[in-house]
């Protein structure tokens, strides 16, 4: 690495990490705009509101808009190099175009890097705080709508509830079935099944037992109210909201096999939550090397108009990510392609604008 590298790497990490301070504080004020209300309501002072809150939400809006942070960032600065005539005078000096992008794509990685360990370990302990204090004060209060719920939480065992009081952890109409293949064995059914937050247990009211041994034998047994364990609890039964985004990398990936094992229906969801993960970081370096391509030249516009197609470049990524997230939580499409066609798309237009840019 020699001066000229150091020499763009911190002037674009220094400029990414300006644009990251700079619009991101903005969004949190007008965030606090919309939000006052609500803490005014709950008589909040302004240390539980900055403490308890927006010091979580800086870096998860930090994180979620990088693709247009690190576009301005790369924009501003090599649309200034190219306005002042450094860059003609790098490539005259004998210096290639693709080695020019080098530095660029080594800052690229630099931050790439520090997003990948951001989301996989650090983000999610802050989002914890963040969406509690959400549903705290700026959420209704959750309340359980499923009705007639099937979990699978064995190999052979199944749990069903008419419905379930989130609030009193109460479920109605409860039945424990064990199943071989196809076949039911036993069929266990009481009116309620109760969570005792002290025993950590659950507490069954009177059961009738149902035991199939063949075609024509069945046998009957009653059993008073017991305490008893399952591999359920009333987690199970709260609320969803934004639960990806509290889990670090190793908590999700053991939540997607619980989901599996299970046969949930909305294992989409966090599947893609878990490979946006990983081709968030190598999207950056993807972006960071096309704002190069389409900064490189002095443009007629100047540095605002090359900043400005950031800005819509950016922002056509990042409906790129939605639609794919939306197709993958519908089951449209497959969650690791999804998470890697925005990627995708941008590798193939960065290598049309590399083939054209004057080198």
């Amino acid at each position: 690495m020699n001066i000229l590298d150091k020499y763009i790497i911190k002037k674009f990490l220094a400029a990414f990490f300006f644009s990251v301070v700079i619009l991101v504080s903005v969004i949190c004020v007008i965030d606090f705009t919309e939000k006052n209300d609500d803490f005014i309501q709950h008589n909040l002072s302004m240390s539980k509101i900055i403490f308890g809150y927006y010091i979580y939400l800086f870096p998860y809006f930090a994180n979620l808009l990088s693709p247009i942070t690190i576009f301005i960032a790369v924009v501003f600065v090599t649309a200034q190099l190219a306005a002042r005539t450094e860059i003609v005078a790098i490539l005259a000096s004998g210096v290639s175009f693709k080695r020019l992008m080098l530095p660029y794509a080594i800052g690229g990685a630099v931050v790439g890097l520090l997003i990948f360990g951001l989301t996989g370990w650090v983000l999610p302990i802050g989002n914890k705080s963040r969406v509690a204090f959400e549903r705290a004060y700026t959420k209704r209060p959750y309340r359980f709508q499923g009705r007639n719920v099937h979990i699978k939480i064995g190999p052979r065992h199944y749990v069903y509830m008419e419905s379930y009081d989130n609030v009193n952890n109460i479920g109605f109409h409860f039945a424990l079935e064990t199943v071989d293949g196809t076949i039911l064995r036993r069929r266990l059914t009481a009116d309620a099944i109760n969570w005792d937050s002290t025993k950590q247990v659950w507490r069954l009211s009177p059961q009738l037992v149902r035991t199939f041994q063949g075609p024509q034998d069945e046998q009957l047994q009653t059993l008073p109210a017991r305490d008893t364990t399952l591999n359920l609890f009333p987690k199970d039964f709260a609320s969803t909201y934004r639960l990806a985004e509290t889990m670090t990398l190793p908590e999700l990936n053991a939540f997607i096999r619980t989901k599996i094992e299970r046969g949930a229906d909305d294992t989409q969801l966090y599947l893609s939550e878990r490979y946006e993960r990983y081709s968030y970081p190598f999207a950056i370096v993807v972006l960071t090397l096309i704002g190069v391509i389409l900064s490189a030249r002095k443009s007629r516009a100047g540095v605002g108009g090359q900043i400005a197609l950031g800005f819509v470049l950016a922002f056509v990524f990042i409906i790129f990510v939605m639609l794919s997230r939306n197709l993958a939580q519908v089951g449209s499409l497959d969650p690791l392609i999804a998470a890697w066609v925005p990627s995708t798309v941008f590798t193939v237009i960065g290598l049309v604008l590399y083939r054209y840019v004057p080198k």
